[in-house]
């Protein structure tokens, strides 16, 4: 997810993401050396109203030349104990990055990915509180995605972290909601401001009714909570015509934009603004 496209393991209970005792770290003096030099690339997939279309944020996501993917990435920071300075160097660049954008970009909404392991830190709320105030961008303009997995560990701890970052204005958002085995009751607990449904409980909407019953009921449920609704992966006209009809707020994927650099971006939203003129 920024995505390392959200690095988390999906399809296991709860009970089997325990984390196991970690290795020795491995110094890997490449990646600190990327790190340090701030050598990580980000792109920008737009997030777009599935009605009128207009450009309304986007999601950062982490690249970098040296790993395949972005779970790789991510997998060999974790190798090196590099996760925490890996994830602090992408939240604090994008922002700073977004605080600049001015013309078509400048009222974007820019959501960031946090780590579980950033949640479980003390003091992370404070700390990115003030990032979003060194970089000088309005905290109403950023969404932090967490994912389910960030949710099993110690609830009233981070709903505390969580809470803060919200007072402030920032929203919360859950990541591929509906992939993992936690507790439902989260969605009343703590607070949340967003459901992103991933990408593999769309692909069969159109031509699978059980698919169909799932996602419907998903975007339902989060209504009935007040709750937005931000669905990835949509590649397809049909599937979006499903999605606008069933309340969908906002939609990533392919039949829209894929990750964009910035100069794309700005095309891409300018494009998009002179079409809606």
């Amino acid at each position: 997810m920024f995505k390392w496209f959200s690095g988390f393991s999906r399809g296991k209970r709860a009970s089997d993401q325990s984390v196991p005792t970690p290795a020795t770290p491995k110094r890997d003096r490449t990646l600190e050396a990327v790190i340090a030099h701030q050598r990580i690339s980000l792109l920008y997939q737009p997030q777009i109203d599935p009605v009128s279309g207009a450009i309304v944020g986007v999601e950062a996501l982490a690249r970098w030349d040296g790993a395949v993917s972005p779970e790789a990435l991510f997998a060999r920071a974790a190798a090196a104990g590099l996760s925490e300075r890996l994830s602090r160097l992408i939240q604090r660049k994008a922002l700073r990055t977004a605080a600049t954008w001015e013309g078509a970009l400048k009222d974007l909404h820019l959501s960031i990915n946090l780590l579980p392991q950033d949640l479980a830190r003390a003091g992370y709320d404070q700390w990115l509180l003030a990032e979003i105030r060194d970089a000088g961008i309005d905290p109403r303009r950023i969404t932090v995605e967490i994912t389910e997995s960030a949710l099993l560990s110690d609830s009233d701890a981070i709903a505390a972290r969580l809470a803060v970052l919200r007072s402030a204005g920032v929203r919360i958002a859950v990541d591929d909601f509906g992939t993992g085995y936690a507790s439902l009751a989260y969605l009343t607990s703590l607070p949340l401001d967003i459901l992103k449904i991933d990408r593999g409980l769309i692909a069969d909407i159109v031509g699978g009714k059980r698919d169909r019953i799932v996602v419907k009921a998903m975007i339902a449920l989060a209504r009935e909570l007040e709750l937005k609704v931000v669905v990835e992966g949509v590649e397809s006209t049909e599937q979006l015509v499903l999605l606008a009809d069933w309340g969908c707020d906002l939609y990533q994927g392919f039949l829209g934009a894929g990750p964009l650099d910035e100069t794309e971006l700005t095309r891409f939203v300018a494009a998009s603004m002179a079409e809606a003129a």
